[in-house]
């Protein structure tokens, strides 16, 4: 098990693994609060890729790649992930009317 020094070569090897085989695949992270360390793991028990940061900015990384998971989770292993962004991306849409007085 080695970690991973390059972010975008961690997320696509791990989409790559989720597709090949969803029911198997899973995805971790575990964060030392201590040390201040950020440990990301995909696993389906023949491959681990696993990624290690310090880093604060990689935080909003592992909400988008949180994201793509969720994306690939609940549309299917072939969905588009093209659109798929993080917080900074959400707000930007424009807010729904609800139900709210009239002024």
């Amino acid at each position: 098990m080695v970690y991973m020094t390059s972010w975008d070569d961690f997320v696509e090897r791990s989409v790559q693994l989720f597709r090949a085989d969803p029911e198997k695949t899973r995805y971790v992270m575990k964060y030392r609060h201590c040390d201040g360390k950020l440990v990301l793991k995909v696993t389906d028990d023949k491959e681990c890729l696993k990624f290690k940061t310090d880093q604060a900015q990689d935080a909003k990384k592992m909400e988008k790649l949180n994201n793509i998971f969720f994306t690939l989770m609940a549309r299917g292993p072939e969905a588009d992930i093209s659109e798929v962004g993080g917080k900074d991306q959400m707000e930007a849409q424009a807010p729904k009317k609800g139900r709210g007085r009239k002024q």
